[in-house]
């Protein structure tokens, strides 16, 4: 074993032993002082730990179904507040990265209070040569090494586990929830990834008047990025009542359109846009924030989000049951009537609440318990994509608790509809559709070559068999069906790329 797996299992080891001393003498209903240091024993141990365990109390801290409220209070710390480092343990890395004349890219820079101390680094305020104020966020020395001895960890833990425990594997799969995670972390270790999803953030959010993301400033470096500096202060430390009603709703809204955007159609997505990397000031837009962890999504399964939400929208929980089901993979035993009763009596409760009412985070994480328990497994991103919406939700509803996420969703329907449907008539998704559509029809290839030939000959005839008979006398109706739409959509192609020709 490492030195770092024996450190991290030790200090696991410490807090799994407390946490069970405690719930023998039933210290685990503690309440005021004992549960606020024991709160924060908690938070700076997974602080010792390093960036995974503080993404893990980041998560926790938007989780009330999970954990008490003094936890909450406490992990809330772990967004912007991590215990700042002295700046000579940064300085080398601006020498290694930017030059030993790096000094002279700054008018000034403020060495001694930091912006912000996060889990990988450290951000200064700056004034450039040139007079632009900006933000350098400079990486922590030997993080990256750190990470990646964690991912082996967990990477070797998620294998043990899954061999271990087949049936567990089967309903939940780590490797892979692992392997989404990791990839949403790439831009966390090389910052010349997180300027490239900025400019591509930066470039999406140009249609909305109320959310914006910074400059990059200066050419990126693996380890120190110099960025636009966002006005105001951090979500949560924001007092709604210095904002206008237009402005704390025209934000929690376009928050929230930009974000449902980029789950159902950009398919790119902010994936820890919680209140610490969110800032506001009156009279500017949202800057949203630290593009180090971003997400993907696979088509087909935005495109059945878009239908679970509109299920819950309808307070369809059949509905919902129905469309999650499908988007994951039931196992032998699993329980689909007991699903659909679980998320029946579920649904109801959601619809039209407004954030102030219900955590809709937690909603969708009972989706996932239930599912679980009833032997269903759902797709590895949904966690992700569960993270960074229980993320959104608690940062919009420091500022604008009454917003609605069903009405949201439902005003940014037409525009999410209207993109899916040009992205399906697209020239490309129906070539694609063609040729799966022959595939999946026996001897229609060939069929269909003749019938594009006569259209280009101008005779449409129709194709015989090898015994002069029409082919479409010995074929299932089914084929018939498939090979008419593919030769429709193939046909479709052709005339539209002639077209274009001069």
């Amino acid at each position: 074993m490492s030195t770092r797996a024996r450190y991290v299992a030790g200090v696991l080891g410490r807090l799994l032993m407390e946490e069970a001393r405690r719930s023998r003498r039933g210290g685990g209903a503690d309440t005021g002082e004992k549960a606020r240091v024991h709160a924060r024993t908690v938070r700076e141990a997974l602080q010792s730990l390093g960036p995974f365990y503080i993404k893990a109390g980041q998560m926790l801290s938007t989780r009330p179904d999970f954990v008490p409220p003094a936890m909450i209070e406490e992990f809330d710390l772990l967004h912007d507040q991590v215990t700042p480092a002295p700046f000579e343990v940064f300085e080398p890395v601006l020498a290694q990265d930017l030059g030993a004349r790096w000094p002279r890219m700054f008018r000034e820079i403020d060495t001694d209070t930091p912006l912000g101390a996060a889990s990988l680094a450290q951000v200064y305020g700056a004034v450039l040569a040139d007079g632009t104020p900006a933000a350098v966020k400079i990486q922590r020395p030997g993080v990256e090494q750190v990470m990646a001895q964690d991912m082996a960890v967990l990477r070797r833990t998620a294998r043990l586990i899954a061999r271990a425990a087949p049936r567990f594997t089967a309903v939940i799969d780590l490797p892979a929830m692992l392997g989404v995670l990791f990839d949403a972390m790439e831009g966390e270790c090389d910052f010349r990834k997180e300027a490239a999803h900025m400019r591509t953030a930066g470039r999406l959010t140009e249609d909305f008047k109320h959310v914006t993301v910074p400059l990059v400033l200066l050419d990126p470096t693996r380890r120190v990025l110099v960025q636009s500096l966002a006005p105001g202060t951090s979500v949560h430390a924001a007092d709604p009542r210095e904002f206008t009603a237009d402005e704390r709703t025209g934000i929690g809204r376009d928050l929230m359109a930009f974000m449902f955007r980029g789950f159902f159609l950009d398919r790119y997505f902010h994936a820890d846009p919680h209140p610490g990397n969110i800032f506001v000031a009156p009279g500017h837009p949202a800057h949203l924030i630290d593009w180090g962890m971003v997400g993907r999504v696979e088509a087909n399964v935005s495109r059945s989000l878009v239908l679970a939400l509109l299920n819950v929208a309808a307070n369809d929980g059949t509905g919902l049951a129905k469309t999650w089901t499908e988007m994951g993979h039931p196992t032998p035993w699993a329980d689909l009537a007991g699903f659909r009763t679980d998320v029946a009596a579920l649904v109801p409760k959601v619809t039209s609440a407004s954030l102030e009412e219900l955590n809709f985070g937690v909603t969708l994480t009972a989706v996932l318990t239930h599912a679980t328990r009833r032997g269903i497994q759902s797709s590895p991103v949904i966690a992700l994509l569960g993270k960074s919406f229980a993320n959104l939700e608690g940062s919009v509803r420091h500022l604008c608790p009454e917003l609605s996420i069903t009405d949201v969703f439902e005003e940014n329907l037409r525009t999410i509809m209207f993109g899916l449907a040009q992205e399906t008539l697209s020239e490309q998704q129906a070539a694609r559709t063609a040729l799966e559509l022959m595939i999946a029809a026996p001897g229609s290839l060939q069929q269909g070559r003749e019938i594009l030939r006569n259209l280009a000959n101008h005779a449409p005839t129709a194709p015989t068999a090898a015994n002069g008979t029409a082919s479409a006398r010995t074929r299932s109706p089914a084929d018939t069906h498939h090979t008419r739409a593919a030769l429709i959509l193939a046909a479709a192609i052709i005339w539209s790329s002639r077209r274009r020709q001069p």
